[in-house]
This record gives structure tokens, sequence and C-alpha cells, in this order.
């Protein structure tokens, strides 16, 4: 289902993240969030940390099978979305989820893929709207930084011990239809729409007003390098794109994907942000509401 709408997007098959330590808190002045990505060697040192615990996220398990971080655990997409359109679960399904693969609360989690890039993003999304996002990072370079350093990868899947996981629940970070209509219809200067999506498919249309930054910008070289670009560098392209410090982003694509990764980049950098999960399928595919054609705002 979903490796359809990758090709048909015409998307690259990326691996994702990088680290230092965990926060607890927003600073006031949105400073920018080191400990949202850790590094290949730093996982490396903390592979036997009880309360460290890695997720491997892919739609099938056989990249995992393949080879995988040592202690590693599978998270299946579809563990953690809903249908064709990748809606949010239950709580509870969420709930349910995390504690099978034994994460609790004081838990420090470490996501990564081997394969689209984005869906790292969305763990790490659901983990945040699930109110974990303090104590979540993803791998800088994926698991291809990873083989850089020359790490072990194994093939073994390590016991686990259920966890015991407490969702306190942050609906403000899921952007609704309503809330994007009229972000779209009366602008304002505190929040902005960004569109996660591909050069052509934001010219192709796009909600009126979204500012557009492809996801694969955000790295270094998205086939051959997929490192983060250092803060600076990110700061810079949400200038470029008439993002401001102090706004709230709100972020979509086509089915909610592809905006979890800016979403993430968003939070990385101190920005206050939320999604579309219901994206342009919603807006557009299931509403139709109007859509803009080309490079214009509006």
């Amino acid at each position: 289902m979903i490796n359809k709408l990758f090709r048909s997007l015409g998307l690259c098959v990326v691996a994702l993240a990088a680290f230092s330590s965990f926060a607890l808190a927003l600073p006031a002045d949105r400073a920018v969030h080191p400990e949202m990505i850790v590094s290949a060697k730093w996982l490396s040192e903390h592979l036997t940390d009880p309360k460290v615990i890695i997720l491997h996220v892919d739609e099938k398990r056989a990249e995992y099978d393949k080879g995988h971080i040592p202690g590693a655990r599978f998270l299946a997409l579809e563990d953690f979305i809903v249908g064709e359109d990748a809606e949010l679960p239950s709580t509870e399904k969420l709930k349910d989820t995390f504690e099978k693969l034994g994460v609790n609360d004081g838990s420090r989690v470490v996501i990564y893929t081997t394969a689209w890039y984005p869906m790292a993003g969305r763990a790490y999304y659901t983990l945040d709207y699930l109110g974990h996002g303090d104590h979540t990072a993803l791998l800088d370079g994926g698991i291809d930084e990873w083989q850089k350093e020359n790490l072990q990868l194994s093939q073994s899947a390590p016991k686990i011990t259920r966890g015991d996981f407490t969702p306190h629940v942050h609906p403000e970070v899921r952007a609704m239809l309503e809330e994007v209509k009229n972000l779209s219809e009366q602008p304002t200067k505190t929040a902005v729409l960004v569109d996660s999506r591909p050069d052509k498919r934001y010219t192709d249309g796009h909600i009126a007003g979204a500012a557009h930054i492809y996801w694969q910008e955000t790295l270094v070289d998205a086939k051959n390098n997929p490192v983060f670009l250092p803060p600076d560098k990110l700061k810079e392209l949400f200038a470029a794109r008439g993002i401001t410090p102090g706004q709230k982003l709100v972020t979509y694509c086509e089915i909610g994907l592809q905006a979890s990764h800016n979403y993430f980049i968003a939070k990385y950098l101190g920005y206050d942000a939320a999604m579309f999960d219901g994206s342009i399928h919603q807006w557009s595919h299931m509403n139709n509401l109007p859509v803009v054609a080309g490079t214009s705002l509006r």
C-alpha cells in the first residue's frame, strides 16, 4: 500500500537521524534541541543501556531480518498508522504497540529506518503526540551512517519484556481540517502552513498560503549522505522560504508521512509545530477543497 504511493511520487529511499542527551522542556528562546538527534557513535556506546530502546521502523520485516542495529526492536509501519490515508490509531492501540516493544515511561527511544526516511519521522511524531517526544531521538544518517562507521549489525531479535507506557496525549500537535482551512483562508503572522512534498507535487497544487520545503532539502544528500543539515543551514532554509522564528508551523504532505519529517525538523529547531494528519488526501481528494497551482502562495 505505502510502497505503491512511494513509487508513484518518485521518492527516494533514505534513512535518518543523530544525538547528545534528551530534552525535558521547550526553552523560551526557541533554542535548537541537539538532543533530538543522536550520532552512530553515541548509540554504539549506549547499546547496553537498559533505558535506551532502539526502534527499527519499516513497512516489512525483511530488511530488519537481514541485519539491524544490535538490540533494535522491529516496529511495523502498520502498527502506528491506520489505513491508506495513514491516520493515527487509537491511543489504546498505540499504547499496546509501544508496550509490546518494551517502551516504559522512563525509556529513551532512538528511531531509525533502512527504508523511506519519513517513516522514522512519523514514528517520532507518534511518540511526541503520546507525550514521549522529550525522550525520543532520531539516528543521524540512519543505518547508512552506522555502516559507514563499520559498526556491527545483528540478525538476532532481542528478548523483549513488555513495557509500562503511560500516554499523555497532546492533541494540539495534530492539526485538523478546520484549523488548516482557517489558516489558509485567514493567514496570520504567527502561523504558517508548510508543504513537505517534492517540487512537482507542490506546483501541481498546494493549499493556499503554504510555504514549500521538500523534506529531502533538510538532509546533506538524501541518496548518498542522508544526515541532517547543520542547524544554521536549516535556519537559512526556513528563512529563505519566508518562515520566521516564533511562528507555529503546520506541516502537511500527501498522507502525513513526509510532513512528519518536517514536523521533526521544526521541533528540532525550536518551533511550535503541528501536523495536518489528513494532508492533501483529506483536503483535496476527500473534500475537494481548492488548491493553488504553480509557485505562488495564493
